[in-house]
């Protein structure tokens, strides 16, 4: 069955918001994600529910089906590789890639990707850390957890990021928190929860909480 790419927008949308929680997507949810108006959203739920690509209820939300699912992890495979392809290739910087990965994830080409991903040595992760489904559409046990909740005197190595956007990307390269780095909390402001932060044996630089929610490790 045919499938356009605001189609693949919108099963892709689902999916990331369905990884933070057990309950149904509401139609608020995507429309803020996609910029359209709640009742255009709607609209495309009914289509793709027709279609047997999600569940939708209405005033209840929506839910991949089996086969949505199988689709969405598809097109965020050929997303994080491109991603991949484009840092570690092409010279790009972490916070510039994922405008031309939007671009290129809706490429059909199975044999393209599949050699893509072999070019690349079949990486785990992207450059922002988020997991890469494989072929089967399994994805790899990765074991993060957010920086703030690493207690003080505890190390870790940073491996991903909870959030993509170029703005906060490009305050972690300015604080040059970048994957890879050996971190360690020497000290919690009880006041406002920001952490003071040795950043590979470095003098420690201060960082808020907002930030420290968002930055991944595995200790």
């Amino acid at each position: 069955m045919a499938i356009s790419f605001a189609e693949e927008n919108y099963l892709k949308i689902i999916y990331r918001l369905s990884e933070s929680t057990s309950d149904d997507i509401s139609t608020n949810a995507i429309a803020e994600l996609t910029q359209n108006k709640a009742a255009s959203v709607t609209d495309m739920l009914r289509k793709m529910s027709d279609k047997g690509w999600v569940n939708y209820q209405k005033y209840q939300g929506v839910r991949l089906s089996e086969t949505g699912e199988k689709i969405a992890l598809d097109i965020v495979r050929k997303h994080r590789l491109w991603e991949v392809f484009l840092v570690n290739k092409m010279g790009f910087n972490w916070d510039e890639v994922h405008e031309i990965a939007e671009q290129l994830e809706h490429i059909e080409s199975e044999v393209l990707v599949d050699k893509l991903d072999a070019f690349l040595d079949y990486p785990r992760t992207d450059p922002h850390g988020d997991p890469i489904p494989n072929k089967k559409g399994e994805l790899p046990q990765l074991g993060y957890i957010p920086l703030a909740n690493m207690p003080i005197g505890k190390a870790g190595k940073l491996v991903g990021v909870a959030q993509d956007s170029a703005v906060f990307l490009q305050l972690l390269t300015k604080l040059n928190l970048k994957l890879g780095a050996n971190l360690e909390i020497t000290e919690i402001n009880a006041f406002d929860l920001s952490v003071s932060l040795r950043i590979d044996g470095n003098p420690p630089v201060l960082i808020s909480h907002e930030v420290a929610k968002n930055v991944l490790i595995k200790r």
